[in-house]
């Protein structure tokens, strides 16, 4: 079957089309982009995300939250939480976030993803010129405190395997575009933390 299958991808061509990124982005009036929102769970990522686009909305952007609770009920949802599942999560997430960034829509993504050396192959994936990871930072303390599902509370209990910040590591990022630390900042502060940080970089 793998051979049947690299023998197929042996004549696949991708078609390249008249129409590009940049003519795209002119129809609409942006440049599009991605903010990699990573951090524990619980540090505010999707909150911040979807404040963020909210904001952008507003200023007439068109823009696509990629969550990873959202991901997992669809695209992902076959996959587990082991380190080649989350892995592969990953991947299928950037090959997606690759074909929006293509049609000129700006890019929010929000997940987790703890490890240093795959948040590096994202960016390698993706490599748009444009992709700027945000750390969201908070204390393991605090993101347990703001546990609403009660996942940490079960992780502990040891009903639940590979849980980030209990029984599988989190890899803070090395050198982040943007740090954002969700325990001392509120979520507006977070919010307009980001768009200053945009507006620096002539993106909006």
């Amino acid at each position: 079957m793998k051979e049947n299958s690299r023998e197929c991808r042996r004549y696949i061509v991708p078609y390249r089309g008249k129409i590009r990124r940049d003519d795209r982005e002119k129809l609409l009036g942006q440049r599009s982009f991605v903010l990699w929102f990573t951090g524990l769970s619980g540090s505010g990522k999707s909150t911040i995300a979807h404040g963020v686009e909210e904001a952008l909305h507003k200023m007439g952007k068109l823009t696509y939250v990629f969550d990873g609770d959202n991901i997992r009920s669809g695209l992902c949802s076959d996959l587990s939480f082991s380190p080649h599942a989350r892995s592969e999560n990953l991947r299928r997430v950037a090959e997606v976030i690759k074909l929006f960034l293509d049609a000129g829509v700006i890019c929010l993504a929000a997940f987790i993803s703890p490890f240093e050396a795959e948040r590096r192959k994202v960016r390698k994936m993706i490599d748009c010129n444009a992709f700027y990871e945000v750390y969201v930072k908070c204390p393991l303390e605090v993101c347990e405190s703001r546990d609403t599902k009660g996942l940490y509370r079960l992780a502990r209990e040891g009903k639940i395997k590979n849980y980030t910040g209990i029984s599988s590591p989190y890899e803070e990022p090395a050198s982040p575009d943007l740090t954002i630390d969700t325990s001392k900042l509120s979520i507006y502060d977070s919010i307009k933390t980001v768009l200053d940080f945009l507006e620096t970089k002539d993106l909006i």
